[in-house]
């Protein structure tokens, strides 16, 4: 996957491949080294809907599925104990997708868009990692859980939050109609609703994110950066 995050199917083809047949050579291996626990990072914005979304999901969607389901049929069959982390987009400093976002908005390069309603489910990397830890000692076998902040933000959202904190010129403003035109994966942010709760996680694995909303983490973030 390109560093700075996909901008065209194409790009997750590589990834769809290391999702399907990836997830089926490493569950074969880890049931005969004899593990027992298989923990699945696996990503919210495309994670399956429901039965029905099979028929309409795209190539990376499906892959998603496939590698869950896989390891979703093992734990059935009682071959090794897998757990589901649907992660939401990841941030931090160190995180390349991130650090482009910051570098095109220092430049003016990502606008806000009017009326901007999109909800996306994000999570600092840090908390990523203590779900997962939580995951490893607390979670029971076939239970699948959303790893997110606890409040969806949208894109114009992160956009103005990041040339807050780091100082840039004000972004430019343009009508919703325009990135459809000119900037195709901006526009599906801006129309992506996926409030996702934390909530079974925070219950079950006694855990909760560090960073409870993005600009929690942003502020946490550039204030150690300074």
């Amino acid at each position: 996957m390109p560093k700075e995050g996909p901008r065209s199917s194409k790009d997750l083809n590589a990834t769809n491949r290391l999702r399907i047949e990836g997830t089926r050579n490493l569950l074969d291996a880890a049931i005969k080294a004899g593990a027992r626990n298989f923990i699945v990072g696996s990503f919210a914005l495309l994670a399956p809907r429901g039965p029905a979304a099979g028929a309409s999901e795209g190539e990376a969607a499906a892959a998603i599925r496939s590698m869950e389901s896989q390891v979703m049929e093992m734990t059935a069959h009682g071959s090794i104990e897998g757990v589901i982390l649907r992660y939401g987009m990841f941030y931090s400093l160190e995180t390349p997708s991130t650090i482009k976002m910051i570098d095109m908005v220092r430049k003016r390069r990502l606008p806000i868009v009017r009326g901007d309603s999109s909800q996306l489910p994000l999570i600092h990397v840090d908390d990523a990692v203590s779900a997962t830890l939580a995951a490893l000692d607390r979670a029971p076998a076939g239970s699948i859980y959303k790893i997110v902040d606890d409040q969806a933000v949208s894109m114009s959202e992160v956009v103005k939050a990041i040339a807050e904190y780091t100082g840039s010129p004000a972004p430019f403003k343009v009508p919703s109609w325009l990135p459809g035109l000119v900037a195709p994966y901006m526009a599906r942010m801006t129309s992506m609703k996926m409030p996702l709760s934390n909530a079974k996680a925070r219950e079950e694995l006694a855990w909760r994110p560090r960073y409870s909303t993005m600009r929690n983490g942003l502020a946490q973030m550039f204030s150690h950066a300074a």
